[in-house]
């Protein structure tokens, strides 16, 4: 099943999760490209024994923004295209955790990733953008558009001043009784340290 680059496709087979045999530390560990695309991943965890894993192409799965990676540290190329994932700080918050060596991901076709061709302005695009380069340092390609230097930049920029505004402003609470949770009331903002 494994080609001699060390490449796997699973592709459209109407599977939730690797099959047993192909989990198993000794046949996983030859795999270098894998392809799950038109399947029904929405958790990966069975993913764990892929260690050596660079590329992961998710296209066309069940995949949320709450989806549980593996550690797989040397993942450099990620496609999740037309997945149901929503929330963007939340992912790429994960992306960030579990592949430090991300420098390609593709996100198209997702309610978080706003473009011309899913009802998004150019704005929002643009916003999605800035937002997942200044977060994930060592990405070259977004989306099949590559990253330069001076759009990095001033992602960098833009979302820097805003963790710095979020840090600046204070905290604001209501007073709670003792072993009740604080009470934030809507307005309020939170200190981030």
């Amino acid at each position: 099943m494994v080609d001699e680059q060390g490449r796997l496709s699973l592709a459209y087979q109407g599977i939730s999760e690797i099959p047993a045999n192909l989990q198993k530390k000794k046949q996983a560990i030859g795999v270098l490209q894998l392809d799950l695309s038109h399947n029904k991943f929405s958790d990966l965890r069975s993913l764990e024994e892929f260690k050596n894993l660079h590329t992961l192409i998710l296209d066309n799965n069940e995949i949320s923004s709450h989806v549980a990676f593996p550690d797989l540290p040397n993942i450099t190329t990620l496609w999740l295209n037309r997945n149901k994932i929503s929330n963007l700080s939340v992912i790429v918050d994960k992306l960030q955790m579990r592949f430090p060596k991300l420098e390609y991901l593709s996100l198209m076709n997702n309610p978080a990733a706003p473009s011309y061709f899913n009802g998004g302005t150019y704005q929002q695009f643009q916003d999605y953008r800035q937002y997942v380069i200044s977060q994930l340092p060592s990405l070259q390609t977004l989306d099949d558009q590559f990253v330069n230097l001076e759009e990095r930049l001033e992602a960098v920029r833009v979302y820097k001043q805003m963790l710095s505004k979020k840090k600046s402003v204070k905290k604001k609470r209501k007073k709670s009784r003792p072993g009740e949770p604080e009470v934030l009331k809507v307005g309020d903002s939170v200190d981030i340290k």
